[in-house]
């Protein structure tokens, strides 16, 4: 009898460990550095060495699922996926529709990217990716506002002169330079907005946005954040 009790007791055990929360993480796989699909079609980047150390450390099972970026709101509210992880800035907007964890990115730069460097802004043809703060702050500035699906079609209007110039996180933008061989080059003013990037979650979640929050702080604490941030990001990028 006691053999049978202490085998029922070592099942439920051995069961209770391999029932660790699943959590499905949406992002749009489709902005380098923060998230984008690699040669094996398989989400990397920034946000996926982030969420997979997060999950490790909330004690949580991640599945990684991609959307397009101008229905990754609604498809978190409507239960497609768990979590919202694809280099979303905090807005207060925002906030009214999702929740958010604490920042796992501080306040970073945005900026202009043209082919001329005497392009002016403010009355100029700029594109931005729709639905992100970017667009909503070329609406804003007096300037001619071109929203495009993607990051890349962003871009893309520039190179094809349907844009005098893109507006994107300058994370983003520091590669395409790079690589632009002199084509392209930053222009005007970077511009701050938001307040850093972090993981959304629905509102009702409270109990998971916990267990990211918790995990997160612990890897400022840690140290071990910063150095993911400065890994995918560089040496100048801004950290905890």
């Amino acid at each position: 009898m006691n053999k049978l009790i202490l085998t029922t007791a070592a099942l439920a055990l051995t069961a209770s460990m391999g029932m660790a929360q699943t959590v499905r993480m949406g992002t749009e796989g489709a902005y380098p550095p923060y998230n984008f699909l690699n040669d094996k079609g398989e989400v990397d980047g920034f946000e996926r060495e982030l969420g997979d150390e997060l999950c490790k450390r909330a004690e949580l099972t991640c599945e990684w699922v991609t959307t397009d970026w101008d229905g990754i709101i609604p498809n978190l509210v409507s239960g497609n996926y768990d979590t919202i992880i694809a280099g979303m800035s905090i807005t207060a907007e925002r906030d009214e529709v999702i929740d958010f964890t604490q920042n796992y990115i501080p306040p970073a730069s945005s900026a202009y990217v043209g082919a001329s460097a005497d392009i002016d802004v403010a009355t100029a043809v700029i594109s931005a990716q729709a639905a992100t703060i970017q667009a909503g702050h070329v609406a804003e500035s007096g300037a001619t506002l071109l929203e495009f699906a993607t990051p890349e079609e962003t871009v893309a209007s520039v190179r094809n002169g349907e844009a005098d110039a893109v507006f994107a996180d300058k994370d983003y933008l520091v590669p395409i330079v790079e690589e632009s061989g002199g084509a392209l080059m930053f222009v005007g003013e970077d511009v701050q907005l938001g307040g850093g990037v972090g993981m959304g979650l629905r509102e009702s979640d409270t109990e998971l946005r916990d267990k990211f929050d918790a995990a997160i702080q612990s890897m400022k604490d840690d140290g071990t954040l910063n150095t993911l941030i400065t890994k995918w990001f560089g040496e100048g990028a801004a950290t905890f």
